[in-house]
């Protein structure tokens, strides 16, 4: 099992940098970053600083979405990076949350994800796309790579990730919701055609290691109310006991109210009370070391890939050090396909 880190993009920039360094140093494999132009800096500009100044890590967005940021632009800003440091990057992609809510925008279509999945990919590797029935490619890429892992909860996005994506990113740790998704995902592969164990499955979470638990809570308790809005919008569009998605993903939201996009992913954020410690327990990976590697090792039997560690909370670099000392050598070539 791989380990990656989601940071978000404070000033001053070299600070998220320094950070990325030290991850690689841990044996971290990815460096994700948040993409929401308002509320934090540029993640592109950044990733250049990221790969100038590391070996191997791979970098990009958790997640990007197609209707802040044009398609084609999209693809040339991975499709530079590529060139210049070997094809080191990745994009997640989802509908967007943060990035197109503090604009006063709504989340883009399904359709929408569907075919910017497919055409930023195109263009970052080189071939023609489809970029609203408009067909255009990028004349001087040469052997570019960029992996398509797709975000999302509800049913129409895990089809898309199973019918196009390359990997599926899951933004909790719940086991039950974990092994529900990867079964949607893995069937939409199987129905489009496609091989489903070659597809790569990333759950993100926030992560924090030591024994005060009440203390972890209230710092990991804003994950809870992010998760809240995406599950806001399947409840509204599928009904809370319509049965598309599991009651231990909607069932936690009534009592959600308004939600602050100023604190959006902060530790403290005043809009999470309605967050129960029994969601944050099951949607983060909290505690000892042990506790840590019991949930991994459970992650990787349902099929997880990769655990991204969001690392928004006041111990981020004894979180690095201790996952790099003790949990990334643990897990380390775990991996347990599903069949």
């Amino acid at each position: 099992m791989d380990i990656g880190v989601v940071f978000q993009l404070d000033p001053p920039a070299s600070a998220v940098v320094d950070l990325a360094v030290k991850a690689e140093q841990a044996g971290f494999s990815h460096v994700w970053s948040f993409d929401s132009h308002l509320l934090w800096q540029e993640p592109f500009v950044i990733y250049s600083q990221i790969l100038a100044k590391t070996e191997k890590v791979v970098v990009g967005p958790m997640v990007t979405n197609p209707k802040t940021r044009d398609w084609s632009v999209t693809a040339s800003h991975f499709a530079t990076l590529n060139e210049a440091y070997g094809n080191r990057t990745v994009c997640g992609i989802g509908r967007g949350d943060s990035a197109v809510r503090t604009l006063g925008l709504k989340p883009t279509t399904i359709a929408e994800l569907r075919a910017s999945t497919v055409a930023i990919r195109d263009l970052a590797e080189g071939r023609v796309a489809d970029v609203r029935g408009q067909e255009i490619n990028f004349p001087w890429v040469k052997g570019g790579a960029l992996p398509m892992w797709v975000a999302g909860y509800g049913p129409r996005a895990l089809a898309v990730a199973g019918e196009v994506g390359d990997g599926f990113i899951l933004q909790l740790a719940d086991p039950d919701i974990v092994a529900w998704t990867i079964g949607a995902v893995k069937d939409a592969a199987e129905k489009a055609g496609r091989d489903p164990d070659a597809i790569t499955f990333c759950v993100a979470a926030p992560a924090y290691v030591g024994d005060d638990l009440a203390h972890q809570r209230e710092q990991c308790r804003w994950f809870g109310g992010m998760v809240g809005n995406h599950v806001a919008d399947i409840v509204e569009r599928y009904g809370a006991d319509g049965g598309a998605v599991p009651k231990a993903l909607t069932d936690y939201i009534k009592g959600r109210k308004d939600y602050d996009y100023a604190e959006h992913g902060r530790a403290g954020n005043s809009h999470t009370a309605f967050v129960p410690d029994e969601i944050v327990d099951r949607f983060c990976l909290l505690g000892p070391v042990e506790a840590h590697l019991d949930r991994l090792k459970e992650l990787a039997h349902l099929g997880v890939d990769q655990f991204a560690v969001y690392l928004q909370h006041d111990d981020k670099e004894n979180t690095l050090s201790v996952y790099g000392e003790q949990i990334i050598p643990a897990v380390s070539g775990l991996r347990v396909k599903t069949t």
